[in-house]
């Protein structure tokens, strides 16, 4: 019998222990400010956003609700969301697997997802973007960032085991485009507080 956890357990109880070293090494990301501002440039007054793999909720369900946009948080770990429902007390938090939970039909203006679908075993990818496409009005905004080497890496990572897994760029836009997207931006870009390069998506439903 084989006792090992699987490779979402092996993220949430990564991601329980390292709350604040997380917060330490990638607080602060120009990159992701900048996709964050992509993320609501047009969104209506008191839009309903969704975020994926929200982790404590700082900055972006923080920066969200600051903003005055409704947010619903996301993500496996329970202590990140202990955290996010802490810090960010304006904001829905609920832990659960991204590719299990479900929310009615066309219940958000936009869905995102940083740095976190890179933790969602590839061959669940395409699936889960069907049921993004299903979670937003029509017209609705998926951005979200993804690896750009296709494969699967488990190891040490600040620490602790950590699991990522990746499409290659052309096989992940297509999947984004057959879930029912039209794409507005793809572009590869170098973060600027770690040595990686993440392909970023946005989209619209059509």
């Amino acid at each position: 019998m084989n006792d090992a956890p699987d490779r979402k357990t092996i993220v949430a109880l990564g991601y329980d222990q390292i709350i604040d070293r997380y917060m330490e090494t990638f607080g602060r990301s120009t990159v992701r400010a900048r996709k964050f501002e992509e993320l609501v440039a047009d969104l209506p007054a008191g839009a309903n956003v969704l975020d994926l793999g929200c982790g404590a909720g700082v900055p972006v369900a923080r920066e969200l609700t600051r903003r005055g946009f409704v947010v619903t948080g996301v993500d496996g770990s329970a202590g990140q969301i202990a955290r996010a429902a802490r810090d960010v007390p304006e904001g829905r938090f609920i832990q659960a697997d991204m590719t299990a939970i479900d929310f009615p039909p066309g219940s958000f203006n936009a869905v995102c997802g940083f740095y976190s679908i890179t933790h969602v075993p590839r061959e669940e990818h395409a699936a889960l973007f069907k049921r993004v496409a299903k979670w937003l009005r029509l017209g609705g905004r998926f951005l979200a960032s993804f690896g750009t080497t296709q494969g699967d890496w488990c190891g040490d990572w600040l620490g602790v085991p950590m699991f990522f897994s990746h499409y290659d760029p052309q096989v992940t836009r297509q999947l984004v485009l057959d879930a029912g997207f039209r794409l507005e931006k793809t572009e590869l870009l170098e973060q600027d507080n770690e040595k990686s390069e993440f392909l970023w998506i946005s989209g619209r439903r059509t």
